[in-house]
């Protein structure tokens, strides 16, 4: 038996690190990155500096957990969550599938109207890279605000009882994926299922009195690929291929 079939960068998970915006908020703040919600993957958040909170709404409601160095925070997909930058927060994000969240698996809190078809919501958070610096950050900060505007209306929604909004715009961030899964559905497979079943057959080769995969160890290393990239929530250095 073949016992060592995947060599991806283990768990089949992606990372990035992640400097929150510093950009003052619409509702006061003094910073905070761009609300939005995962469809297939959870995300994991390690502080590395600075402090600040996650804040997160799901269908149970809304939370606020704080975040400063050392903090290990993470949330299932469903979860709208929003960074809120109190100073300096640095993360190295932890990402199910490959990085998935990063590669589409993202839907921001846009008013409804921006969440009608898929083209329509590819061009309203759109930041062209053949564009200055200065005007990139401008087009950043303008789509981060206005989807906070709409996350702070389904919070208000949400803690008066209502429900009706959070549920449309799940149904909304649905439709818009939905065109994707099969892409997403072979990421999957040569990803986290493939790092699960190679485990599973390093498992019975071991029973078998075989270790051969021991053998074929390897060692890799790689380096972020994007360094300072406009991201949801900040400014990103991105790895790729791990």
């Amino acid at each position: 038996m073949n016992a060592s079939t995947y060599e991806g960068f283990p768990g089949a998970v992606g990372v990035s690190r992640l400097t929150v915006y510093d950009w003052p908020t619409v509702d006061g703040l003094p910073g905070g990155g761009t609300p939005h919600l995962h469809l297939t993957c959870a995300e994991g958040y390690v502080v590395t500096s600075g402090r600040g909170a996650v804040q997160t709404l799901t269908t149970s409601g809304y939370r606020e957990t704080p975040l400063e160095r050392g903090t290990v925070a993470w949330f299932t997909p469903g979860t709208i969550h929003r960074l809120v930058n109190a100073g300096g927060l640095e993360i190295t994000v932890v990402m199910q599938n490959s990085g998935l969240p990063e590669a589409g698996d993202a839907v921001l809190t846009l008013p409804p109207d921006r969440l009608a078809d898929p083209a329509t919501y590819a061009e309203a958070v759109r930041i062209p890279g053949n564009l200055p610096e200065a005007e990139q950050a401008r087009i950043a900060r303008a789509r981060r605000d206005l989807a906070t505007r709409r996350f702070l209306e389904l919070r208000e929604a949400s803690e008066a009882g209502d429900p009706a909004p959070l549920a449309a715009f799940q149904r909304a961030a649905a439709a818009l994926v939905r065109p994707r899964l099969e892409d997403w559905q072979r990421r999957w497979e040569e990803g986290a299922r493939a790092a699960a079943d190679t485990t599973a057959a390093q498992l019975e080769a071991l029973r078998g009195h075989d270790e051969q995969h021991l053998t074929r160890a390897l060692v890799a290393s790689t380096g972020p690929t994007a360094h300072g990239r406009f991201g949801m929530c900040g400014r990103l250095a991105v790895y790729r291929g791990i």
